[in-house]
């Protein structure tokens, strides 16, 4: 799939509770273009000294129009708030290699860390079969999406660590339940996206339940097309002489195979 250069047009903005932002771009030549797990790589209009690129995950796409859902943070999210429909940005997308498509011989498990269900979205929408979303945050008020994702079929089930919404704990805890229940006839197949720590909880779980767990790694990137080497990743790697090698999370990622990832 070829990566393309495109002026999007604002078509909306709108808050999200818990301090986040939607914002809906027309962008005809990438948005069809997208799979999940891609992100796309946005030149913001300011502030002035903004020089790099910020990388978003695609939450939804619908025909000619994206969607991504973030939270202001620094600077440049900040500014990404005053933008009125009409305004364009410049975009460099799809990027990334996404999620595989989930198999019918499994049970979907998507796992979600506050926003990290954005990256995830686009994946429920186009599974061939449904199965649970395990959400968590630090409060209620990062707990994203949850009607999107139950209008599609999904199951959600939620933590809060301050025990504002749902199980009070980690969304680890929530997969050491499943993983302790009765066993389904099908095994699972885990999807996760969200902080680094929660990620390698996940990945801990699934090798040693002998589950498949692809992992939306998060590193920061500057140019988000593999050539500035900021975003690696040390991966398994038999075939060299170490045992192990690096790959870059904005080409080689962001998704990543539990067994493959080296946590350091």
């Amino acid at each position: 799939m070829t990566m393309r250069l495109e002026d999007a047009r604002v078509v909306s903005q709108e808050p999200v509770p818990g301090g986040y932002y939607r914002l809906r771009l027309y962008a005809p030549t990438v948005s069809p273009q997208v799979r999940p797990g891609q992100f796309v790589h946005v030149r913001l209009p300011a502030p002035a000294d903004a020089l790099l690129r910020r990388p978003f995950s695609v939450y939804r796409t619908e025909g000619p129009d994206l969607e991504i859902l973030y939270k202001p943070v620094g600077r440049g999210t900040r500014a990404m708030t005053e933008l009125c429909p009409g305004v364009r940005l410049n975009l460099l997308g799809p990027l990334g290699n996404g999620f595989p498509r989930p198999s019918v011989d499994h049970i979907p498990l998507l796992v979600a860390g506050g926003y990290g269900m954005a990256a995830l979205y686009l994946l429920a929408r186009e599974s061939p079969v449904r199965g649970a979303v395990l959400v968590g945050g630090a409060t209620s008020h990062d707990i994203l999406c949850v009607p999107e994702f139950e209008r599609m079929g999904w199951e959600v089930r939620i933590a809060t660590e301050d025990g504002s919404l749902g199980h009070r704990g980690l969304v680890t805890d929530l997969l050491d339940a499943w993983g302790a229940a009765p066993q389904n006839s099908k095994p699972p197949e885990l999807f996760a996206c969200g902080p680094h720590g929660m990620l390698q909880a996940v990945a801990e779980r699934a090798i040693r339940n002998d589950w498949t767990a692809w992992l939306s790694m998060d590193r920061a990137m500057c140019c988000g097309v593999g050539a500035c080497l900021t975003c690696v990743q040390k991966i398994r790697d038999p075939a060299s002489p170490d045992g192990w090698a690096w790959v870059r999370i904005c080409r080689e990622g962001p998704v990543l195979e539990a067994r493959q990832v080296v946590w350091e």
